[in-house]
């Protein structure tokens, strides 16, 4: 059976439109039918010039009258419906695309953060704002502009050459438009891209910000980008508006100079005045939709931008692909010749590091700053793929298991804990649709924040913030904890978890090791406090990303000891000399 070759992001986003093509022949069609009731106004100056006037006839001009009402009408409404299924056919784009595009986002952003990663849901919507924007109306009515054109040649040649003249001129001035505009319109779009990211970075430091005194400093920082966005915002906007400018300015001067041509045309016996009326109208309505392709010219240039930025992003993080459900694994744990290489790094943080982990035991990983412990953390739960190795759960590799379901079995505990908006609860049961109670508080009782939770103004049901809110840092490590054991995980990974603990938290810790352990469940802790290794049966050293040790717990700090030993020693005996 031949493998199908998975889409590429443009392909994604060309079969997300095309779902919609049926209502694309829809608006197709109903532009057909603005387009030509949109030749009511000439005709009926045609037949009110050259008949009503004439024969001074009052009920054919209340019949006439009647008959343009009735048309416009229903250009009115043609032209409203077809904008409402345009709004619609950009939703549902939209919506089509936002799951995999926050997807993409996500994955993207832990794996290679850059601008792509943070502009996806940006660029989508500013696809989905062209697909419901009026300059895509135009994109359909430009077709017709020939076609008035002609209109206008059936009149008298001469108006023809004019209203072909000053089309062509119109056009050239689009596309002069289109390549002008495009690197300012792009470098505005960045500039203003790190001004908003400089603004995320200070609000969400805002504390920090504000006790260390760098209020003044950031937002120095934070106006000179600002001031560089709005500097190019101005720039590519008095580009734009001066095409915008000089397109309503022809458009009007050829409106004017077919009336003035039709006039001489009349006064020739050549037209009659009917067409010289109609002539300037049809010109007017030619000439309409490439005026406004290019006064919302700004608006493609994003969304073309956003597409380009889309179909990027798609190709490079593609789908992942489903896996089959494999049994609850033990808490056996194999790191064979692991490998990982930090995202838009070059350079290794972790080398060839081999150790195996048993179910019932602890293993503390210690070593100075740097010395790659947060990065083996982050390879153990899958956040980082290795560039080398493998790293087996109960001998199936991580990549084998939906990250969904590997981190119901690995419950992980970051360095730095983040809430998010909404209850101690929810943040708990890890956001989940439908949380379980029980589980709720029987990860708060193992990770010993039950009472504590409870002393809260409404206990569980507690709201907090992404900052955590009135809570201290140690009761945000006691309630990531928490988070971290709900459903029972087979494997438990802490990263630096007394960081911001008291001596009561530090015991609870331990606790909950203990009660993991006495499960036959694993535990590893990234540690840099003793405290943090006493429930320990093994450590793991490591220096420089390279594994220096690993065994029992009083073996390998005795080898500590010694070397630690050691190198005073010659360093003495250096000073000696």
């Amino acid at each position: 059976m031949t493998q199908q070759r998975p889409k590429t992001g443009l392909e994604e986003l060309k079969a997300a439109r095309r779902e919609s093509r049926p209502y694309f022949w829809f608006v197709g069609i109903f532009s057909f039918f603005v387009n030509l009731l949109m030749l009511t106004g000439p005709l009926y100056m045609l037949q009110v010039y050259d008949r009503v006037l004439g024969s001074r006839s009052v009920a054919t001009l209340i019949a006439l009258s009647a008959i343009v009402v009735f048309l416009y009408g229903m250009m009115g409404l043609l032209d409203y419906v077809r904008g409402r299924v345009m709004g619609r056919v950009a939703a549902r784009f939209q919506s089509r695309l936002d799951l995999r595009v926050f997807d993409a986002v996500v994955r993207r952003s832990t794996t290679r953060p850059d601008e792509l990663s943070a502009t996806g849901l940006r660029d989508l919507e500013s696809v989905q704002r062209l697909m419901a924007s009026p300059v895509l109306m135009a994109f359909f009515d430009i077709p017709w502009t020939p076609v008035f054109l002609v209109g206008i040649a059936l009149f008298h040649p001469w108006l023809g050459y004019l209203a072909v003249t000053g089309g062509a001129v119109l056009i050239v001035i689009a596309l002069i438009n289109q390549v002008v505009t495009r690197n300012p319109g792009l470098n505005s779009n960045i500039a203003t891209f790190k001004a908003e990211k400089i603004s995320d970075q200070i609000r969400g430091e805002a504390e920090m910000v504000s006790a260390m005194g760098m209020r003044g400093d950031a937002f120095r920082r934070w106006e000179g980008a600002r001031r560089d966005a709005l500097r190019g915002q101005i720039s590519s906007s008095d580009l734009l508006g001066s095409f915008t400018t000089l397109t309503k300015t022809l458009r009007l001067l050829l409106q004017s100079a077919m009336l003035g041509l039709g006039a001489y045309l009349v006064l020739q016996g050549e037209l009659t005045p009917g067409a010289m009326i109609a002539g300037s109208i049809l010109m007017g309505r030619a000439l309409a939709p490439i005026e406004l392709a290019i006064g919302q010219w700004a608006l493609v240039q994003r969304a073309r931008k956003g597409w380009s930025n889309l179909a990027q992003l798609l190709s490079e993080t593609p789908p992942e692909s489903p896996r089959t459900d494999l049994p609850k694994p033990r808490a056996k744990l194999d790191v064979m010749q692991l490998t990982v290489v930090p995202p838009g790094e070059q350079q290794a943080a972790l080398r060839l590091v081999s150790f195996a982990v048993q179910p019932g035991q602890a293993i503390g990983v210690i070593g100075p700053s740097g010395a790659g412990k947060s990065t083996l953390a982050r390879a153990l739960t899958g956040v980082w793929a290795p560039a080398g190795g493998k790293i087996r759960l109960d001998g199936a590799s991580l990549d084998q298991y939906a990250p969904d379901v590997l981190g119901k079995y690995i419950g992980y505990l970051p360095q730095r804990v983040t809430l998010f908006d909404g209850t101690i609860a929810e943040n708990i049961a890890r956001l989940s649709a439908a949380p379980d109670d029980a589980k709720i508080v029987a990860a708060a009782k193992k990770a010993a924040a039950h009472e504590m939770i409870l002393k809260l103004p409404d206990g569980y049901d507690t709201r907090v913030t992404a900052a955590g809110g009135r809570l201290s840092g140690g009761q945000m490590q006691r309630i990531g904890l928490a988070r971290a054991m709900y459903d029972d995980p087979m494997i438990l990974v802490l990263d630096e978890p007394n960081s911001n603990l008291d001596n009561e938290g530090s015991e609870a810790v331990n606790a909950a090791i203990r009660t993991m352990k006495s499960e036959g469940r694993s535990v590893l802790i990234m540690a840099h406090r003793p405290a943090a290794i006493k429930e320990c049966d093994m450590l793991l050293m490591l220096d420089g990303g390279s594994r220096t040790a690993f065994g029992p717990k009083d073996e390998v700090l005795r080898q500590v000891t010694q070397n630690h030993q050691q190198i005073q020693t010659a360093v003495g005996q250096g000073g000696v000399r």
